[in-house]
């Protein structure tokens, strides 16, 4: 058997500045949605929420002739009070999911943004 794992995170960029500083934080809770197509074309689609570190996580196994070939991960929603809007462009990361059974392909975090930034920023 074949063992995948993406994961990623979910931060609040405060000043929406599209980096993550010492006044970002972690958004838990936050929703991601990951579609991955296998090796055999079968489309699998997941659905994770991030921990309290703004970690979320998607793990399979699988057979090796079932395994994935490309994945699409993108963002559906934050229900963090403040920080709901999307804070990067490019909201959807697709790859080519191409490690060995049992390693964890990282994904960039995802931003959202305050609708007001505060006055410090």
């Amino acid at each position: 058997a074949w063992t995948g794992e993406i994961h990623g995170r979910v931060v609040c960029d405060v000043c929406g500045d599209s980096a993550i500083g010492p006044e970002d934080h972690a958004l838990e809770g936050a929703e991601v949605a990951v579609l991955c197509i296998t090796k055999s074309g079968e489309v699998l689609n997941y659905q994770a929420f991030t921990n309290s570190r703004g970690v979320y996580t998607v793990a399979e196994t699988m057979p090796e002739s079932d395994r994935w070939d490309s994945c699409l991960a993108r963002p559906i929603s934050s229900y963090h009070e403040h920080c709901t809007r999307r804070g990067d462009a490019h909201s959807a990361v697709k790859f080519t999911y191409t490690r060995p059974s049992g390693y964890s392909h990282a994904i960039k975090p995802f931003l959202y943004k305050p609708v007001s930034v505060p006055a410090y920023c």
